[in-house]
């Protein structure tokens, strides 16, 4: 069996390809479905804002010796509050109670009898009321800052790579990353905080980074692209995403790790409901940032380049020196590319072959001038 490093080695050199720009309709295709389902449980089931977003009551427990829900349950009851609720345990020794908005006297009497039915000081007992137009704020700026964002990625990408189709299939990408994200979200219902949000802009300059790492690969090996006729740009592109294929998966699993950590040990062993709803967010969305870089931004590339007129003739040019009429995706050799080698120095030119790990002898060592002594 192929060792993790082997196969990666293998990919780089060409040696071993898998046809992925081959079925770039299809990932398109799914990609758009994809994007069609969120936004139909979006639409249909809705989000499920937090209580900074629509606003309400909020009472946090700490150090408490029971944390069952019953008794938060009975002292709601009590107080006509069984509508719009969500009691949230936190950590080992918390609770987080949410309700709709009360008046300020209402919410001194409902700490008393918190307080009263946990057996704990009032003192242990946080009151806080949230008005709506804070979480409208906080949505204007999301809403803000993700078009600046969306913007100046746009922008700036264009203007690195020199190409405008790199820029739409990294912002395509990003829409994809975004949807199914939201999607995930509306399908198990999560609770949407600003630390959501958070997640949501940060999973943006994940799949970024991802993406600009397969796209330079790209230019690299298309960038004399008209000064050869073996390789149309379906296939360079294609050897861009076998390349860089391994150093994606392991960036994904190295940021995976850590998310995966917060959300399952954190949030679900100990309880810890503040974390989840961050690390769910970065969780999704670095999955489908991962996909989509080696996917969806690579094959929507290719699906625009083939619609241009210099990439058209030249593949039209190299399927004729096939004799081929449709384009089949061939593994190039990395060392076949175009790539000039640097000169040697004069040093190196001379120097002996060295293999890693084997010693050369004794004879291969540099030799020194012997002094000889004057006697006195």
């Amino acid at each position: 069996m192929m060792s993790f490093a082997k196969w990666g080695n293998a990919l780089y050199s060409g040696e071993k390809s898998y046809g992925i720009i081959s079925a770039r309709k299809k990932w398109l295709s799914l990609g758009l479905v994809l994007i069609a389902v969120s936004i139909a449980f979006i639409g249909i089931r809705g989000m499920n804002p937090s209580i900074e977003f629509i606003g309400g009551s909020q009472f946090t427990l700490s150090q408490l010796s029971n944390t069952s829900q019953e008794p938060a349950e009975k002292v709601l009851e009590q107080h006509g509050l069984t509508q719009g609720t969500k009691i949230t345990q936190l950590g080992s020794s918390g609770l987080r109670i949410q309700g709709p908005e009360v008046s300020v006297e209402e919410i001194a009497k409902l700490r008393t009898d918190l307080a009263t039915a946990y057996q704990v000081s009032p003192n242990e007992v946080d009151a806080t009321k949230i008005g709506p137009s804070w979480g409208a704020g906080v949505t204007s700026k999301a809403v803000k800052s993700l078009v600046i964002f969306l913007t100046l990625v746009g922008t700036l990408m264009a203007i690195y790579f020199r190409s405008w189709p790199m820029s739409v299939a990294a912002l395509f990408a990003l829409a994809h990353d975004m949807f199914i994200t939201a999607g995930f979200f509306a399908l198990i219902q999560a609770e949407v905080s600003p630390a959501t949000v958070i997640g949501f802009l940060t999973i943006l300059a994940y799949s970024l980074y991802d993406t600009v790492v397969v796209f330079d690969r790209v230019r690299e090996l298309t960038g004399d692209l008209t000064k050869q006729n073996e390789y149309t740009f379906a296939e360079l592109v294609n050897l861009a995403v076998n390349q860089t294929l391994v150093r994606s998966i392991n960036t994904s699993v190295v940021a995976l790790l850590p998310v995966g950590a917060i959300l399952f040990i954190g949030a679900l062993l100990l309880g810890a409901g503040t974390l989840i709803d961050i690390s769910l967010a970065l969780f999704v969305g670095m999955i489908a940032g991962t996909l989509s870089s080696v996917f969806i931004a690579p094959a929507t590339l290719v699906l625009i380049e083939e619609k241009r007129k210099r990439t058209s003739q030249h593949t039209a040019t190299v399927l004729a020196a096939r004799g081929e009429k449709e384009i089949t995706v061939v593994a190039p050799k990395a060392k076949d590319i175009f790539v000039e080698p640097a000169k040697a120095t004069e040093e190196e030119e001379f120097a002996p072959d060295v293999i890693p790990g084997r010693h050369l002898g004794q004879s291969a060592q540099p030799k020194g001038k012997v002094k000889k002594r004057k006697k006195k």
